[in-house]
């Protein structure tokens, strides 16, 4: 029996219901192509963490994205100058 666990960040509201449908309905088909994998025994668990929840480089995935942001911001702001 095929398991397969996908972990992602809960961010802006994203994955959505219809997002984490689509994600094990194509693990499920892809497993079953290449693999030749049952899909009715695939089994496909989504964990979604908080940004809050783990970090990168010593920092908060929360922190690595505020910083990020601003860097991406002043980068487009010398690009307009």
């Amino acid at each position: 029996m095929p398991f397969v666990n996908i972990r992602i960040t809960k961010e802006k509201g994203e994955p959505t219901k219809e997002q984490k449908a689509q994600l094990i309905r194509g693990v499920t088909n892809l497993l079953s192509e290449v693999l030749g994998k049952n899909k009715s025994s695939t089994v496909v668990i989504i964990d979604e963490i908080s940004t809050d929840d783990y970090g990168l480089g010593g920092k908060p995935i929360t922190q690595v994205r505020k910083e990020q942001a601003k860097a991406q911001g002043k980068s487009q702001a010398k690009k307009l100058k």
